[in-house]
């Protein structure tokens, strides 16, 4: 460091006097230096001395706040010994004053004891008076008073005096309570009517018993039911009136008592709700009764009865729900039973009753039922007590024979309306659905209307599994109207086994059952999710309509698989045709021939029709399916056709172009093309395979092999050979050619026509045709059919995939009807 500060000074020096001739201002500078040096000497000193004095001013100021301090603390301790001083003065002298306080306070609280005391004396001596001259009114005022006073000695009750006392109110209580009860004894017998007095007074004691505990009430209230119960119970339990068909007459009883009673009940007080609770006694009473007469039945009740005593029970219900603030389900109920009257016949038959049901209640479809729901916890007066199903539910276990009339009268409905059913839709109708659907699903309707009406519990559930069961016969009807293919010994020997003839009439039924069935699907779905939101919540999981939505879809799939086996159908005799023309002696090529004019019109005639009665989704649907079959029995059928000479071979190609043609032209036909393009494309590719084969037939003998390979790269051996079969060649003269054929790795196996085609959109095909054939109505000829719709279940997004899994099926058959598409 040191070393540092002296080079620093040379160089301060060295640079203040960088030549000799510099050094003369050495003088000067020192002179300078030494006068700064001075003033800061002067400075440093005036500092110290001011410092100096600062610290001896301090030390006085603190010395003179601790004498300030010390000076207040002794001024404190002078206050608070005066302070205590005062004190003490204070207390000597309030001390009497506070004794005489106390005094007065005590002499006051002795003062009023005893005048209560003599109040509560003479109350209760009062009181015991009224009781005895039954004064009810004077006497419940009295009971108030007497009440407040025991109040005010609850902390004196072990005093003897006051013991004494609060006993003897006890004991007047329970006189009043004896003597109110032995009045209204008398309540409903008659005497009321002689004695104008005996009302009012009843109506005092009302007041009386309000004064008293609230189970004196209570015990009041149901000791006046009970006796007023007991003569119906009496009535009503006898052999006579102890019947099904009597029980309207249990209600005609209590409204008349209601009704007559209504003046003579005004003496109780509203707050009682006195018919109220004799009501919902007489609900439990009636229901108990009711539950014993059916249980003791020795035979099924008799449905017209039972219909009628449930509604006049869910009747008497709801006007009980409506008289005591309970408000209406809004049920939407008529009579829907016959009326009867006391002494009439109830022998009408289930028919008329049900005739008359149904009437009735047809005006009133569409109720808002979410609403009984909502409104069923509405506060009614006392607990809370609601009237709907408090009778009607023990009508729940004995309602299997209603349901087996629904069941059974919808089952006559579906025999009639498919007999009466034309099989063609109405005329103007906009939509191509059978009249006989709308007429089932307008039944059904009705009927859930009816037994909405009547519960939505257990009963409801059994008779939405009726409605599963009759869309699944529906459905069995729509089947087994589809064409079925001839069978029997006549068949057989015509080679008709199996096959499918359809007429224009049965395209046009076959559509219409398609779309009956799509409505019919759709609208079962629909059933479900109404009868979900009325039927209580415990069956809301088991509602379902998915088996019967299965069932209908097997119907759609087996109607287009049927429309399709019609079309194959016709097309035999024009295939069969084609193999019989002279291919090998034909001169000239001329115009197309006179089979593809009959394919031509065979599609003429049917396309238009199925595209103007099928939706686009199935349309799309059974074009796949009929391009799936067309395009490879065409390329096999040429296999079928003798020797093809090269002018044959020129003419059957103008004939596969005019066919493919008039292929892709069909959904034009059809007026529906929006999903045509995976279509052509299909038939396209098929056909092209039809002219790649006959070019291998057209090309000279010595090329037909390296021809064959190109265009057809994936031929087989024995495919090749029976080409040259087509050409004319023998035997003998094939040899030279197979050899070389084989030479070029040609593959071995079997004949086999591939099926695969591109994708189409997952909306080509409803998830509706998914469904197997109704179990019970697929004859033992349709096996195939059947191992069709397991093949191609998981493959249900296409039409083309199903209709690999139906052609799968066939392969493996010896017979039937697409056996011929895969043989040579």
């Amino acid at each position: 460091m040191g070393t540092m500060d002296k080079q620093s000074a040379a160089d301060y020096i060295n640079q203040m006097f960088p030549t000799e001739a510099s050094l003369s201002g050495v003088e000067p500078l020192m002179q300078k230096i030494h006068s700064e040096i001075r003033r800061v000497d002067a400075e440093i000193l005036v500092a110290v001395r001011q410092q100096s004095n600062s610290g001896t001013k301090a030390r006085e100021d603190l010395a003179a706040a601790t004498s300030a301090v010390q000076e207040l603390m002794y001024k404190i301790r002078e206050i608070k010994t005066k302070a205590e001083q005062s004190e003490t003065m204070v207390q000597e002298i309030c001390r009497d004053i506070k004794k005489l306080d106390f005094a007065k306070k005590h002499i006051t609280t002795t003062i009023t004891a005893l005048h209560r005391l003599t109040m509560l004396v003479s109350a209760v001596e009062q009181l015991q008076v009224m009781a005895s001259k039954r004064q009810y009114k004077e006497a419940a005022a009295q009971l108030e008073a007497v009440n407040q006073l025991c109040n005010h000695f609850e902390a004196y009750r072990d005093i003897p005096k006051i013991t004494e006392l609060r006993e003897k109110f006890k004991s007047i209580k329970q006189i009043l309570k004896s003597h109110v009860f032995s009045d209204f004894s008398s309540l409903g017998s008659g005497k009321e009517t002689d004695e104008n007095n005996l009302l009012q007074q009843l109506s005092d004691a009302c007041l009386v018993v309000d004064a008293l505990e609230p189970s004196v009430r209570e015990d009041l209230v149901k000791n006046f039911s009970n006796r007023e119960l007991t003569s119906y119970q009496q009535i009503f339990e006898g052999a006579e009136l102890a019947k099904l068909d009597k029980t309207e007459r249990r209600y005609a009883w209590i409204k008349r008592r209601l009704r007559t009673n209504e003046e003579i009940w005004k003496i109780f007080p509203t707050s009682w709700h006195v018919p109220y609770l004799l009501c919902i006694q007489f609900c439990k009473l009636t229901r108990t009764q009711l539950m014993e007469i059916l249980n003791n039945l020795k035979e099924k009740p008799d449905v017209g009865i039972l219909l009628l005593a449930l509604q006049r029970t869910l009747e008497f219900e709801e006007e009980l729900a409506e008289k005591f603030g309970g408000g209406s389900q809004n049920r939407e109920t008529e009579n829907d039973t016959v009326e009867l009257h006391e002494g009439e016949n109830t022998s009408q038959t289930i028919s008329d009753i049900r005739k008359k049901y149904e009437k009735k209640l047809a005006a009133h479809h569409g109720s808002g039922n979410e609403e009984q729901d909502q409104q069923r916890g509405l506060t009614l007066p006392g607990a809370g007590f609601n009237f709907h199903g408090i009778i009607s539910s023990c009508f729940e276990p004995h309602l299997t024979v209603y349901v087996e009339l629904e069941e059974k009268t919808l089952m006559e409905n579906l025999e009639k309306l498919v007999q009466e059913e034309t099989w063609e839709t109405e005329e103007g109708s906009q939509t191509n659905i059978l009249r006989s659907s709308a007429e089932v699903f307008s039944i059904i309707r009705r009927s859930l209307k009816r037994c909405s009406a009547l519960t939505k519990s257990q009963t409801l559930f059994n008779l939405f599994k009726v409605f599963q069961r009759f869309l699944k016969a529906y459905a069995t009807k729509l089947f087994t109207r589809l064409p079925k293919g001839g069978t029997g010994i006549v068949a057989a020997a015509t080679g008709m086994d199996g096959q499918i003839k359809t007429s224009d009439k049965d395209e046009r039924v076959i559509c219409y059952i398609v779309s009956t069935a799509e409505y019919c699907h759709k609208t079962s779905g629909e059933l479900a999710e109404n009868v979900s939101k009325i039927i209580e919540p415990q069956f809301v999981d088991m509602i379902d309509m998915s088996e019967v939505q299965d069932e209908f879809s097997a119907v759609i799939t087996r109607a287009l698989i049927t429309l399709v086996h019609g079309i194959e159908t016709k097309f035999d005799a024009e295939m069969a045709a084609m193999t019989r023309v002279p291919w090998g002696t034909l001169e000239s090529v001329g115009d197309q021939s006179a089979y593809v004019n009959s394919i031509n019109s065979i599609l003429t005639t049917s396309i238009p029709v199925l595209g103007s009665l099928l939706s686009p989704i199935y349309f799309q649907f059974f074009l796949d399916k009929l391009a799936s079959s067309l395009g490879p029995r065409f390329y096999l059928n040429i296999f079928k056709c003798k020797q093809i000479s090269e002018t044959g071979a020129q003419q059957m190609l103008l004939d596969t172009q005019a066919v493919k043609t008039i292929l892709l032209d069909i959904p034009s036909l059809g007026k529906q093309t929006s999903g045509a393009s995976s279509y052509s494309k299909y038939v396209n590719r098929e056909m092209s395979k039809a002219e790649a084969l006959l070019k291998v037939i057209l090309s000279p003998v010595d090329s037909v092999a390296d021809t064959y390979c190109a265009l057809l790269p994936e031929g087989t051996p024995t495919e090749f050979q029976r080409i040259l079969d087509l050409k004319g060649l023998r035997r003998t003269d094939q040899q030279s050619i197979l050899d070389d054929y084989s030479k070029r790795g040609a593959r071995t196996t079997q004949p086999s026509i591939n099926l695969v085609v591109p994708t189409v959109s997952s909306t080509s095909i409803t998830p509706v045709l998914t469904g197997l054939p109704a179990p019970g109505i697929m004859s033992s000829g349709e096996e195939v059919l059947a191992r069709a719709a397991a093949l191609g279940r998981g493959f249900s997004a296409t039409g083309f995939k199903k209709f690999l899994a139906l052609t799968e099926a066939a392969k493996d058959r010896k017979d039937g009807t697409l056996r011929k598409f895969f043989v040579g």
